[in-house]
């Protein structure tokens, strides 16, 4: 099970979001920008003031947002990109990822998205999605497609078109009909006309020349048109029947079926059109027709129909039109207004409106120059529909009151007060050397007033980020490092508080950092000594190299005539010279091949179509591939793919039209996962994680990848123009310490800071890909943005690593700032030259990791006696220097990302209860693993573990209890540490979040308990000691509790759930996980919490339980028998009744399956089999056996001719007899006769194989029967077995003796033991024992 956890590090200045699309849902409104982002701003109920503010940023796209759509039932979100991307969102916190998946080539772009009415013959919702491509400005139409799309699954279901549309670019959609055939999609152009496609599979329309079931005339608007100009904005009413086109001067309703103009609204005089000036500012931009009963009616009898629209000007002023239509009038009417802005900001404006409800949202997005690039700030107004202000005037509308407004002003990217014992403004000048291109402290360039422009994080093969880059719309470059991470970085700091901030300024550029990478030199020449090169290309057309470690200037290089937008580092399969090589791609089409040893351009490959968006660069054969592609044509002039040959420089082959993308994707999947970035993306590059093709086979993309041992080790792009998208990929293989894989056949051997190759074979690729698997991984998805990623089980993972193993697994980041320094002897032998973290700041990598995965994690400043603990006792602090907030991780590379501040944090853990879960499962197994890693941070981890076990809740009361299912889930984690937290987190959760169908209603007090968190650790005190008596109560009154036959019918409804389960994409589960842990967690609270669940719960989930532990679960059948186990006694037993004996039965065939499975079984994994078997024999069996004594042995004596003499059964038997021995020698005693018979008859000297095998668990059930019955007495040394009668007068009472050598027996009574004999000693201990213990078992 997947268990990740995200924080967001942002720059210090808010991002530019030019919105593209809107749309609202009934608590929330969601705008996308053309780079990709969609912003989630929380809306408040109309009856409060709303003042709304973004709180999360939805990163799954990489190109301009074409659509939004919000879904119903459940409630969801769809966006799609102008790259043909698709992503369903949970409409409801934490606005999660759900799919992301791309549609095929040959669609196109996306341009408009619609929802579809339902089917009977499927629950899933749908969407129509018309993608097309615009007139090429010469009357050539392109080819367009019109896909059903399944809303859930973001597949597609079919084409319902693909060909050339009768009309041109449409500028509106709608669906029309109902039913599963009678459904169609209505198109319209800026003309006026439109065109009707239906939906139904089957009926396609395909080719040049498609099927025109209506197209409307132009005829009767021909005159306005010439008039008035060009139209402004076009919209389809919801039922696809008319159509309104908006002219400079008049708005015009037609009919689509008929082709007339039904009505025309002049708008001369109102704020959408102020007199006769033809001022930009006075025309109308949009118009959508208004839903709702309130606002649309209809009258078949007397053929009216009425209908509201919105109207908007440039200026922001908008107009509510109610229009009536009969069989011969038309009337409209104004209804209200909304003001134009008062004051426009920047130097350009766009709106958009969207309705919610009864309320209007106006979205304004204000364009401002910086350093000339031009950036976008948006804002968010709310008016009410149904709240109206009188004008003072006498002819005036009357307005709509201003409910709230707000937007992006960057309060929370302010900075914050230092809560570290360091000054991060000296930074620079404490821990780095200068030159002149590198500023000082007092020189802070006004750092919250610039914007960022490309961005990228550091930290390539280590187990932790280091650093995170920023590049600056002005041309500076800022470098933040996170001390203390790893032995590398701790010169620059020394020890003290984690994580230690210092900065760096690279000054120099002209023009907007478009995009950086930063390589580690392989080979080192005399001429140029340096170690880490850092890579900036710009708008200026130029390419900065600098030493990134001493922060000097190398080389500017002018090869460009245009802005440089990306920058490719080789691939690890790279050998010298091309492993110190880097390509830059840039804006007029060039790809060149830039030398960082000579500092010269080796190569230039020209003669692309365009600009080369994405590149490939395989490293094995030394490849190149570039693809120019133009998302908004899908004809063969739009796109073209160039392969080059890197090492002559030739170019081998061009693929034009729409074959180039399928060609480029399959040339990309070959390439794998990269270890650092958890993507194929590298993780010294700019570029976006969201660049890379969504491949349909993924599995097929891995294992290829496995086979070859491909890796990719960079991306670049440019983020600041929304139309082109730009990604790099290229092909590698596993890293080595230098960055570098050896050959296959070759190991490489490092000595000082040169290495050279071995005649020994390398290390396995398993094994390298093990050693380097990076348990915290980074990627920028959008410039300023950075989403550090922590894989809990790859952290709990790397115990017992040391210093000397971090130094041969990672490179050193930042070396000596002069390389001639000679190693001492305190420093560590390592070819970077690196020294190791002095004492007493020495500790494993383990205690790194753990430290600074805490620093991102926790939750500051809401408990600050915590906090001031955590940086007193543990030495952690809050990070400083950039803004931390939280995410969650999305499907295939997504992120969902909060914005800074801890009101949206907390927002996060108010409503999501699988967050909580995640989250406070991190935290709490880190900080009980630190526990047991360092003595001296005990206090302030135990209080961090009760913090997010207990003490949260009472702090802020209304956080979501954390999901029960998800944490049962890891109640098998191979870490003990991540087993315990799990557990306690349920305990202290689960009396809050019972699910409400097994929920006792009886009683109201635990309500009342549950309303205080004061009272919560009494109350779980109360409900855990339940004692079994009152749940018998509970039973016998079931009666009257529980009348209700639908009771029963919810509870089973529940236990067998397994659909819509959201809490299993967050671990990667399937609908078996979410039948099981249901099955679980009802399990669990009828056997702890008893008081809380109804009665009947136990008998319905009992049967599930033995279901799920017949399934040999490898993750949840050991829990259940543990279950099953710890409630028999007290639960279980009354609901199995005689069934306990065929259960016995059938664990015994279980066990005997477990030991023969064939190779090919799950099962017969070896450590799954281990725990099965010993969660089966250790922990079940004996419980089940103390439960029916009578049925046990009935069962184990079956089996004793029923199975092979070596099978595995008899010794399950025996150590289950022996548990039974321990735990209940009372209910024994009365078959004690039978115990000692079968453990002989497992002895039989005559069955030498049966003897073999269960010697030794035969003789320590001897023992332990000797040990605990005062009439049984063993003398090893003679092999002789005494047992005498357990029940019965002792005048009366027979002794037993046994050969146990021979297998004889020996009947004598207590009289004769007095007496001589050859077993006098034997006899005469058991004799004694007997007289004088027997009354215990009398």
């Amino acid at each position: 099970m997947k268990c990740h956890s995200v924080a967001a590090l942002w720059s210090p200045s808010p991002p530019s979001h030019h919105v593209t699309a809107a749309a609202a849902s009934p608590a929330a409104l969601f705008t996308g920008a053309a780079d990709g982002t969609v912003l989630h701003w929380p809306l408040a109920p109309a009856s409060a003031s709303a003042s709304p503010r973004p709180s999360s940023l939805l990163c799954a796209h990489a190109a301009a947002i074409a659509a939004i759509c919000p879904l119903p039932s459940p409630a969801s979100l769809l966006a799609a990109c102008a790259a043909g991307v698709l992503s369903l969102f949970s409409a409801s916190a934490p606005l999660r990822c759900l799919r992301r998946r791309s549609l095929p080539p040959w669609a196109g772009s996306p341009s408009l998205v619609a929802p579809l009415p339902p089917t009977s013959t499927s629950s899933n919702p749908r969407v129509a999605i018309l993608c097309h491509a615009p007139d090429d400005g010469v009357g050539h139409r392109h080819v367009s497609a019109l896909v059903v799309v399944d809303a859930r699954t973001l597949t597609v279901l079919h084409t319902a078109f693909h060909g050339t549309l009768w009309v041109v670019t449409p500028r509106a959609i709608a669906v029309c009909g109902c039913g599963d055939e009678a459904v169609s999609v209505v198109l319209a152009d800026a003309e006026g006309r439109a065109q009707v496609l239906p939906v139904a599979k089957g009926v396609a329309v395909e080719g040049e020349s498609p099927r025109r079931l209506s197209v409307s005339s132009m005829s009767s608007a021909t005159s306005a048109e010439m008039a008035d100009g060009r139209v402004e904005a076009v919209a389809l009413s919801h039922d696809g029947k008319v159509v309104a086109l908006v002219l400079k001067a008049r708005c015009l309703l037609k009919c689509v079926a008929e082709g007339v103009v039904l009505g025309e609204m002049s708008l001369l005089g109102t704020p959408l059109c102020k007199g006769d000036k033809e001022e930009e500012n006075g025309c109308s931009v949009g118009v959508f027709f208004l839903h709702g009963e309130e606002w649309s009616a209809c009258a078949p009898d007397d053929g009216i129909v009425v209908r509201s629209l919105v109207l908007w000007s440039s200026s922001g002023a908008a107009a509510v039109y109610r229009v009536v239509v009969g069989t011969s009038s038309f009337e409209s009417e104004a209804v209200c207004e909304i003001p134009d802005i008062l004051s426009m900001q920047g130097e350009g404006s766009e709106i958009k409106f969207c309705q919610l409800d009864q309320r209007l949202v106006r979205v304004e997005s204000f364009s401002y120059k910086v350093a000339g690039s031009l950036l976008w700030k948006p804002k968010i107004s709310i008016w009410s529909l149904d709240q109206l202000e009188l004008g003072i005037a006498e002819n005036k509308l009357p307005s709509s009151k201003l409910l709230g407004e707000g937007g992006l002003q960057g309060e929370e990217f302010r900075p914050e007060p230092s809560h570290s014992h360091y000054d991060i403004n000296n930074g620079v000048e404490r821990y780095g050397r200068y030159s002149q291109v590198c500023s000082s402290d007092s020189n802070n360039l006004e750092r919250y007033g610039r914007t960022v422009s490309s961005s990228m994080v550091l930290s390539e093969d280590s187990y932790a980020p280091y650093a995170v880059v920023y590049g600056f719309h002005n041309g500076d470059i800022e470098v933040i490092r996170f001390l203390n991470v790893s032995p590398a970085t701790a010169k620059f700091g020394g020890g003290g508080i984690y994580p230690h901030i210092s900065e760096r300024f690279f000054l120099g550029h002209k023009g907007a950092i478009l995009c950086l990478a930063a390589h580690y030199m392989h080979a080192r020449s005399d001429s140029r000594n340096f170690h880490r090169a850092l890579i900036s290309g710009s708008s200026d057309c130029t390419i900065h190299v600098w030493d990134l470690d001493a922060g000097t200037l190398l080389s500017v290089m002018h090869h460009h005539v245009a802005s440089v937008k990306q920058i490719i580092l080789p691939p690890a399969w790279t050998y010298h010279p091309w492993d110190d090589c880097f390509l830059s791609v840039g804006e007029d089409g060039l790809v060149a091949l830039v030398s960082l040893e000579t500092m010269r351009v080796e190569r230039m490959f020209p003669g692309h179509p365009g600009y080369a968006s994405m590149v490939a660069w395989e490293g094995v054969k030394g490849y190149i591939a570039c693809l120019c592609r133009n998302l908004h044509t899908c004809n063969d002039a739009g796109s073209g793919l160039c392969i080059w040959d890197l090492k002559t420089g030739a170019r081998e082959r061009i693929i034009s039209g729409t074959a180039s993308q399928s060609a480029f994707e399959h040339f990309c999947r070959g390439i794998s996962k990269n270890a650092v970035t958890g993507s194929i993306l590298g993780g010294t590059t700019s570029a976006s994680s969201l660049l890379v093709p969504i491949f349909k086979d993924t599995s097929h993309l891995w294992s290829h990848a496995g086979k070859k041992g491909h890796d990719i080790s960079s991306v670049s792009t440019n983020h600041n123009n929304g139309s082109i998208v730009s990604v790099t990929v290229s092909a590698s293989t596993i890293y080595d310490f230098k960055g570098k894989t050896p050959a296959p056949d070759e190991a490489r051997v490092f000595h000082g800071g040169n290495c050279v190759y071995s005649s020994e074979k390398a290390v396995s690729s398993h094994s390298v890909h093990k050693r380097i698997k990076c348990p915290i991984k980074c990627s920028c998805p959008y410039p300023g943005i950075a989403s550090v990623r922590f894989d809990l089980t790859a952290i709990m993972s790397t115990q017992g690593m040391t210093n000397s193993n971090t130094d041969k697994q990672s490179r050193g980041h930042l070396h000596s700032e002069n390389a001639k320094e000679t190693l001492q002897p305190g420093m560590l032998d390592c070819p970077s030259g690196v020294h190791e973290m002095d004492s007493p700041s020495r500790e494993s990598l383990e205690g790194r990791l753990l430290r600074f995965s805490l620093c991102f994690l926790h939750l500051w400043d809401v408990d600050c006696d915590l906090d001031k603990l955590l940086v007193d006792e543990m030495q952690v602090c809050k990070p400083e220097g950039c803004h931390i907030a939280t995410g969650v991780v999305g499907d295939r590379g997504s992120f969902t990302l909060m914005f800074p501040g801890k009101e949206a944090t907390l927002e996060l853990w108010k409503s999501s209860a699988e967050f909580c879960a995640m989250r406070s499962l991190s935290i709490v197994s880190l900080a009980q693993r630190m526990i047991t890693l360092s003595r001296s941070c005990t206090n302030a981890s135990s209080a961090l573990a009760a913090f997010y076990t207990r003490h949260f809740a009472e702090k802020v009361p209304d956080i979501k209890p954390p999901s029960l299912q998800l944490l049962v889930s890891f109640w098998q984690h191979p870490s003990e540490h991540v087993r315990m937290a799990a557990r306690s987190l349920f305990h202290c959760a689960a009396p809050r979040s019972v699910p409400p169908p097994l929920r006792m209603h009886k009683n109201k007090a635990p309500d009342a308990l549950l309303s205080s968190s004061d009272n919560m650790n009494d109350f779980i005190s109360a409900v855990q000691s339940a004692s079994i008596s009152s749940y018998g109560e509970l039973k016998a009154d079931s009666g009257n509790v529980d009348k209700d036959d639908s009771d029963t019918a919810n509870m089973i409804l529940w236990l067998e759930s397994f659909e819509n389960q959201e809490w299993l994409s967050w671990i990667g589960g399937t609908s078996q996980d979410a039948m099981a842990s249901n099955i679980i967690v009802a399990a669990a609270l009828v056997v702890w919490y008893p008081s809380i669940v109804k009665a009947k719960l136990a008998c319905f989930v009992v049967s599930q339980l033995i279901k799920l532990v017949m399934s040999m679960n490898d993750r949840y059948s050991s829990t259940a028998a543990e279950l099953l186990a710890e409630g028999m006694e007290s639960t279980w037993k009354a609901c199995l009744g005689a069934e306990i004996t065929h259960f016995m039965s059938d664990i015994l065939f279980q066990i005997e399956c477990l030991s023969t499975a064939p190779s090919s079984s799950v099962i017969h994994k070896t450590a799954v089999a281990v725990t099965m078997r010993e969660a089966l024999v250790g922990t079940l069996l004996p419980s089940l056996a103390m439960a029916d004594v009578t049925g046990f042995f009935s069962v184990i004596e079956s089996q004793i001719w029923a199975t092979s003499s070596d099978s595995p059964v008899h010794v399950a038997s025996l150590k289950t007899l022996t548990r039974v021995v321990r735990g209940a020698p009372k209910a024994l005693a009365p078959y004690l006769e039978k115990a000692i018979s079968y453990i002989l008859h497992t002895m039989d000297p005559s069955n030498l194989i049966m003897r073999k095998a269960c010697i030794i668990s035969s003789m320590m059930a001897l023992r332990e029967m000797a040990r605990v019955f005062p009439m049984v007495a063993l003398n090893e040394s003679m092999t002789r077995l005494a047992v005498g009668d357990a029940i019965g007068e002792i005048h009366n009472a027979t002794i037993r003796v046994y050969d146990i050598e021979r297998n004889s027996t020996t009947h004598l009574s207590p009289v004769i033991v007095l007496s001589n004999g050859p077993l006098k000693y034997e006899i005469a201990l058991l004799a004694s024992n007997f007289a004088r213990k027997r009354v215990k078992f009398g």
